[in-house]
């Protein structure tokens, strides 16, 4: 079942578990590797695969991110596939043709796989699927061609900062991947992988080892997180246990 929503100034944001799991051998580094410097024990990181379902006063949805895909997604070399984001709306009273926009954080795998079904066909048949141009400027090799080209008539790539559904913003926020953005409605961030783990939040300078320029994703953290705070904002993480962290 889905966590229970946030409502703020008449909009739904409602967190959507697509699954829980670590990361595979594929991938998996010690976590002092993962995050250098941040101090953290040897343990497992259990990692949660949240998306967002946004309902506005008009009935409108707009879903962030897909998640991890089917079995034979871009993410199975590493992810807890397949995942359960089709449940998740189902129990949310939701059909995936009733999705009028998705917007990708990134193009990374735990984040866009599903977007696309196990015949390859788009699930999100009547969306517009929101990314940046400096993400699929450089997206290559599986994720491009499971991904990407079967949506190539539903893309509405953007540029910068913009508004892509009524009271629904995205923010360019460059250095996980190129072309990372988060999404702002009211008092809300959705914030993909500007975050992956709290010690972030303490020290927006701790780096990621996967960040693809970990100096300027240290940079556009310490910056988002200070606008934020400021604005007093809640978190909508993707990778956190809980999926709402009030700055």
């Amino acid at each position: 079942m889905p966590h229970q929503p946030l409502i703020v100034s008449g909009v739904e944001v409602t967190p959507l578990c697509d699954a829980v799991g670590p990361m595979g051998a594929a991938i998996l580094r010690p976590m002092a590797e993962m995050f250098p410097g941040a101090g953290l024990a040897e343990e497992p990181w259990v990692l949660h695969f949240h998306c967002f379902l946004i309902r506005d006063a008009a009935g409108r949805l707009t879903l962030v991110d897909t998640g991890i895909g089917a079995a034979g997604s871009p993410a199975s070399s590493w992810a807890p596939v397949p995942g359960s984001l089709a449940g998740e709306l189902a129990a949310a009273g939701v059909s995936p043709a009733d999705v009028g926009t998705v917007i990708l954080t990134h193009l990374h795998s735990d984040h866009a796989s599903g977007a696309v079904g196990d015949d390859g066909a788009p699930v999100f048949v009547n969306a517009r699927h929101v990314l940046q141009r400096a993400d699929l400027d450089v997206v290559g090799g599986a994720m491009r061609d499971q991904v990407i080209t079967p949506l190539k008539d539903l893309l509405h790539v953007v540029e910068g900062d913009t508004e892509v559904a009524p009271g629904v913003r995205v923010h360019l926020t460059a250095g996980h991947t190129p072309g990372h953005q988060i999404v702002r409605v009211g008092d809300v961030a959705v914030t993909g992988d500007l975050v992956l783990h709290p010690a972030q939040l303490a020290d927006p300078a701790v780096p990621y080892v996967y960040d693809d320029d970990q100096e300027l994703a240290a940079a556009t953290r310490a910056r988002a997180l200070g606008e934020l705070r400021a604005a007093r904002a809640v978190l909508a993480t993707a990778h956190f246990a809980d999926p709402f962290i009030q700055l």
